[in-house]
């Protein structure tokens, strides 16, 4: 994982902090604490866009080059909270793999008393726990923050160095992080996961190998031109009808393996909001065998 690659972290929540700004009901996402994970400079565009005709205008900007984007952020979120929120009980520790400034493992009350980490990369870590001083009186001691070069560091020792068991049943999140690995970076962390003891569980996102190969760019050539071909950001992808053969080979299999548009018919309509849902990304949820 690049160094430039660490710095999205906080795209994702800025739009999530946005989001709030839509009535409870109109809401694909609820994150009371989206906005203050930013730092000042990001929570003062947040508060900028709190008028509808300008969030409504921010979200429109964004949609413009990348059509699916805000729908997409938002219905991968809400996926992983309701799988995460099912699996409490069955799962002895959580660990979220690239948790950029996610606030899944303080905003939901169930997680209180899993075990957790969170892992990214040292700026990533630093600006959370930053953020982290600011929300809360006294730091949390649930989750455990780790950094980590995805790259060049053990993922096992690292994690068992934080306190983490490597025999806890663990339910892991790779949220839009996959697309950023090297291969070899691909091979070691999913080669962790196969370490995983049967019953853990795992919730991931990837780009699929088309859009990043050029052979179909679903009228998004202007995000491959910037991600791919110019920033050199998005390296890795996988074509949908080979993810059960992936995971296979690390002795995880496919448990529920949903488009974004069959997500946003869950999530999204029921808000009465006309998003489009992004066909450049899959989501796999997938267990341990």
């Amino acid at each position: 994982m690049t160094k430039a690659a660490g710095k999205t972290g906080a795209g994702p929540t800025v739009t999530v902090a946005i989001e709030q700004h839509f009535p409870p009901g109109q809401r694909v996402l609820d994150d009371d604490l989206a906005s203050g994970m930013l730092p000042g400079s990001m929570r003062a565009i947040v508060r900028m866009t709190k008028p509808a005709s300008i969030r409504d205008w921010f979200v429109r900007s964004l949609e413009k080059p990348a059509p699916g984007i805000w729908g997409g952020i938002m219905v991968r979120k809400r996926y992983i909270d309701e799988k995460l929120a099912e699996a409490i009980g069955q799962v002895d520790a959580i660990v979220n793999l690239g948790a950029g400034l996610d606030t899944r493992l303080y905003r939901l009350p169930e997680l209180a008393d899993t075990p957790a980490w969170e892992v990214d990369q040292p700026e990533n870590i630093e600006a959370k726990r930053r953020a982290l001083s600011r929300l809360f009186p006294a730091a949390p001691a649930n989750p455990t923050l780790v950094a980590i070069d995805f790259d060049r560091e053990e993922l096992g020792s690292s994690l068992v160095a934080a306190g983490y068991s490597a025999d806890a049943r663990t339910f892991f999140i790779l949220e839009a992080v996959t697309q950023y690995l090297t291969a070899e970076g691909i091979e070691a962390t999913f080669g962790f996961l196969s370490r995983a003891v049967p019953g853990s569980r795992l919730a991931f996102t990837y780009g699929l190998q088309s859009f990043l190969d050029g052979s179909d760019t679903f009228g998004q050539d202007e995000l491959r031109r910037k991600y791919v071909d110019k920033e050199k950001l998005w390296l890795w992808g996988l074509d949908p009808d080979e993810v059960a053969a992936f995971l296979g080979r690390y002795g995880w299999h496919v448990l529920e393996h949903p488009t974004y548009e069959e997500l946003a018919l869950r999530y999204v309509e029921p808000t009465g909001r006309d998003l489009a849902s992004t066909p450049i990304e899959r989501m796999v949820y997938a267990g341990k065998l």
